[in-house]
């Protein structure tokens, strides 16, 4: 049996995996499987059938099965800025909602140590980092297979619209301005991890 922690932060599941989760047979998830109702790709020259997580979460919703098991029901939110007070303002705010698990980084480089570690869904991504700049963080995140469904929120004070469409072209899902609305920032969370 995997254990929860496992659980909590893989990106592929097996039919296994799948079913123990969902806590349905194996040849359920078999079923749903071969039939269409779950999507999934099978591993080159086997039989094995392998489901993302974004469509087994899909396929919990769509059949009332309770996300807890998919760890704590909490999304994964990492924060990554140079800026204490900031950190300090996101990770109080989302621990006090109660729906996000948490993580910082106050630089690229521990950025992507806890990316490989905690498999955020969400990033907040400072542009100006001390060792490296946002779009490169971006584009490292976009280049990982293992990362194809993280979203990247890039806040910064200091970019003009040309910055903000390049960042938008290295894959950031959305640009924040500083000083930010922390209310709609978190509204904004919601929508692109599809919370509502």
């Amino acid at each position: 049996m995997a254990e929860q922690s496992e659980i909590r932060g893989k990106q592929v599941f097996t039919t296994g995996e799948a079913a123990e989760v969902c806590q349905v047979s194996q040849q359920t998830i078999i079923r749903c499987f071969d039939s269409g109702r779950l999507q999934g790709f099978r591993v080159p020259g086997s039989r094995f059938r392998r489901i993302p997580r974004e469509e087994l979460v899909r396929f919990m919703k769509d059949n009332d099965i309770p996300l807890d098991r998919l760890g704590g029901g909490k999304r994964r939110v990492l924060v990554v800025d140079d800026d204490e007070q900031i950190v300090e303002l996101f990770v109080d705010v989302l621990e006090r909602d109660g729906r996000f698990e948490v993580r910082t980084a106050h630089t690229g480089y521990d950025a992507g140590v806890a990316t490989q570690q905690f498999h955020p869904e969400l990033i907040i991504l400072d542009y100006m980092l001390p060792d490296v700049n946002g779009n490169v963080v971006c584009k490292t995140i976009r280049d990982n297979p293992d990362l194809e469904g993280t979203k990247v929120i890039i806040v910064s004070g200091v970019v003009n619209q040309d910055e903000i469409n390049t960042l938008l072209e290295a894959g950031a899902d959305d640009f924040v301005k500083k000083p930010f609305n922390i209310d709609r920032l978190v509204e904004r969370i919601g929508e692109l991890l599809e919370m509502a």
